[in-house]
């Protein structure tokens, strides 16, 4: 993976807030809630001060591993005694979401997408680490990159696509976790990297995945 400052060729989307309605979905996009400059500091900063790490997963009878790199932080209380501190970027980010939404954080999760090759398989998260219906703040850095969502049971439904642009805020609120799916697909363009952090409240667990 090459590092680079050349953030220019990052899209920012319209500025504005979205909001979805669909059957058990509540979603807000708000694109450029990060402004473009602000937004390159923390993807440069991001992308070279974070200890990504690889991780396993399971997947059907075996364990493999996952096609992106992750790091977590959070109180170690809470998120578990795998959870890095907060550094002054992330404490910052974490203030903004907060004061944008109206919720409280205690851990994030950040993703790396290295190229087209990284992805992530359809899922909802764990109910058990983040409870019932969460609310789940995602920031994106870097490449636009499609966020597709699936109802689970009613197929008559059809799938949401949504771009999520260098800057953007998506929340996911209500039972939108329960009812629905979401994953990033695989692309077989030339992409650069894009960073994702995904703001939970967590409850007390020894494991970060």
């Amino acid at each position: 993976m090459t590092l680079f400052n050349d953030t220019d060729l990052f899209t920012t989307g319209t500025n504005e807030k979205k909001y979805f309605d669909l059957p058990d979905l509540e979603l807000m996009q708000y694109d450029g809630f990060i402004p473009k400059q602000e937004a390159n500091s923390y993807y440069i900063r991001l992308l070279q001060d974070t200890p990504w790490r690889q991780y396993q997963m399971p997947m059907y009878d075996k364990m493999v591993t996952a096609p992106r790199m992750i790091a977590w932080y959070g109180e170690q209380e809470e998120a578990g005694e795998n959870a890095l501190p907060w550094t002054p970027e992330l404490l910052a980010l974490r203030r903004k979401v907060e004061q944008e939404t109206g919720l409280q954080f205690n851990a994030v999760l950040l993703n790396l997408y290295r190229d087209g090759n990284d992805s992530v398989a359809w899922h909802s998260d764990k109910e058990h680490k983040i409870g019932r219906n969460p609310n789940i703040a995602s920031v994106t850095f870097g490449q636009t990159r499609p966020f597709k969502f699936r109802h689970k049971t009613n197929k008559e439904i059809g799938q949401v696509e949504i771009p999520l642009h260098h800057g953007t805020l998506l929340l996911m609120s209500g039972t939108t976790n329960t009812f629905w799916e979401h994953h990033i697909p695989k692309s077989a363009k030339s992409l650069l990297p894009r960073i994702n952090l995904t703001f939970r409240q967590v409850r007390n667990q020894a494991d970060s995945k």
